[in-house]
């Protein structure tokens, strides 16, 4: 099978007044079609980073971008822009939903931008929100739905233009616990009916693990892959497995100096 994405030798460096920041360094990457990838690393280790480059939300400093096997890295910033509205959905930690509008609206948003008449993309977005639990809300204003409903009124419009692949950047950060939970079981259902590649950074390593058929996990800076770990269906669908434990275990060793370090921590973690 060949990657939808694929990062070869990737790196962006940032310069302003003087002083370099390099976001990410090095970095190979192959994503493929229904993958669902967790990207997990301490603050500041270049996630938001990558998942941009992979949005085509920013361009890589040096080495290779293939979408769909096509080398897009030099493309210029409409064809970019086209191929992010055609092929790429997001969904953001802040729900970024208008509350002026409805929530039916908010999904109807970037189909007219991609000129779709209003017939069709109301049809559309009825049609998702129903399969994101949330048809009968369609008509009411984010400002009254909870976080969960929110967050599942951003994943329609995320979905809304039939993209290949949706990103997810920390999307259910803002949410209490148990909608936390029940929101990734959702995310998991949504993937696997919908047939989309989903790549999510998140800091919350259990959730890493539950939902990341594999794992990438990023070293602290510069921002370079530290391993890329494939995770087994039974052991990170039961957190109290010892599969699961084992995978918290190697992802948490990545991120201590020594194991003198992490030994002294992992009784307090697992």
């Amino acid at each position: 099978m060949k990657p939808i994405l694929k990062l070869q030798d990737a790196s962006k460096i940032y310069r302003q007044g003087g002083v370099k920041t390099v976001g990410i360094e090095a970095v190979n990457l192959e994503i493929y079609p229904h993958d669902f990838v967790a990207i997990t690393g301490r603050s500041g280790c270049g996630k938001s980073t990558l998942l941009n480059i992979l949005g085509c939300m920013d361009e890589l400093t040096s080495g290779s971008y293939f979408f769909d096997g096509e080398d897009i890295t030099r493309l210029k910033s409409r064809a970019g822009a086209a191929l992010r509205n055609e092929k790429i959905g997001y969904v953001f930690q802040a729900f970024n939903l208008v509350n002026e509008i409805s929530a039916l609206e908010n999904v109807c948003m970037p189909l007219g931008y991609a000129g779709v008449s209003k017939r069709e993309r109301d049809a559309v977005a009825h049609e998702l929100l129903a399969r994101v639990g949330m048809a009968e809300k369609a008509n009411k204003r984010p400002v009254n739905l909870s976080g969960g409903e929110q967050q599942r009124v951003a994943i329609a419009r995320g979905l809304a233009g039939n993209p290949s692949i949706l990103l997810l950047d920390e999307p259910f950060g803002a949410l209490d616990a148990l909608t936390r939970i029940q929101m990734q079981k959702e995310i998991l259902r949504i993937q696997r009916e919908e047939k989309v590649t989903m790549v999510m950074v998140t800091h919350d390593i259990d959730e890493a693990i539950y939902l990341g058929e594999r794992i990438v996990v990023m070293s602290a800076r510069p921002g370079e892959i530290q391993e890329i770990i494939t995770t087994d269906k039974y052991s990170r669908m039961n957190r109290g497995s010892s599969g699961f434990a084992a995978y918290k275990k190697k992802i948490y060793s990545h991120f201590f100096q020594d194991s003198a370090e992490f030994l002294e921590e992992a009784e307090y973690m697992i």
